[in-house]
């Protein structure tokens, strides 16, 4: 490709334009991460727009089980009035994960990590969730967007957190 999409894609002589740590980090170009991006900030400023409701992805689980729960936490107001709309978003992200993967992804199951270990992995994200007052998506995509000084240090916990963790899993030989 010629022009900007040569320089998203990194083809031809292109390459030995980006330093050698930026290129292995992306051996396939940015294009795919920046429509994905291009593409979760469309999704979040529609959902916003359309119902006035922040798009984080754990207060939409958290209202799902609304369904099953009798607990107050998971039965307030402003939850149930806006569940059924919560848990078609939430369906969402898992069957279009799955669409992805099956069509044109790369297809099915694609990590080679212990169930047991996603397992765990997922309950300390769950509990973090909470104890941080909301996730990834909710903090990072919406909250850092709109400027929220408590989602920007959150997002900055979360990565130095994640960075440390991932150092320290690395230095004591903890694999897939």
């Amino acid at each position: 490709m010629a022009g900007c999409g040569g320089v998203l894609l990194q083809s031809g002589p292109v390459v030995g334009a980006f330093p050698p740590w930026l290129a292995a980090l992306f051996p396939e170009g940015v294009v795919s991460y920046a429509l994905g991006g291009l593409f979760i900030g469309l999704g979040v400023a529609v959902i916003y727009l359309g119902t006035g409701i922040t798009a984080g992805a754990s207060t939409f689980l958290e209202t799902t089980l609304s369904y099953a729960s009798r607990l107050p936490r998971f039965n307030r107001r402003t939850y149930l009035a806006s569940r059924d709309w919560r848990l078609t978003f939430t369906l969402g992200i898992v069957l279009g994960a799955a669409v992805y993967a099956l069509t044109i992804g790369p297809g099915g199951w694609t990590t080679s990590v212990q169930p047991w270990r996603l397992l765990v992995g997922g309950v300390l994200v769950g509990i973090g969730t909470r104890v941080g007052k909301g996730c990834t998506s909710g903090h990072g995509v919406c909250g850092v967007g709109s400027l929220s000084g408590t989602s920007i240090v959150n997002v900055a916990t979360f990565l130095v957190v994640a960075a440390g963790t991932a150092q320290v899993v690395m230095a004591l030989g903890v694999v897939p």
